[in-house]
């Protein structure tokens, strides 16, 4: 689990990588690199206040993935206030 100050979600990710998504911490952030379509599925997961996860990592890697969870919440308390 990694707490962050931002998060950058950028489109740009090119399906001939051989990733499904890439995620960097930046500063005190973390950039989530995304393709297009999933960028889109993002968009509309957002719109409809939805779950989204995103796996992150190479498409051959087997077992051995990342994820970054976008989770709407009912219970504020429980997040960082700020």
């Amino acid at each position: 689990v990694t707490g962050a100050s931002f998060v950058v979600f950028n489109g740009a990710l090119k399906t001939s990588s051989g990733f499904l998504a890439k995620s960097s911490i930046v500063e005190d952030g973390l950039m989530v690199q995304i393709t297009r379509e999933t960028m889109e599925s993002l968009r509309q997961a957002l719109r409809d206040k939805k779950d989204f996860k995103i796996t992150c990592g190479k498409m051959d890697a087997g077992d051995m993935k990342e994820y970054v969870d976008i989770c709407w919440v009912e219970n504020e308390e429980k997040t960082n206030r700020g």
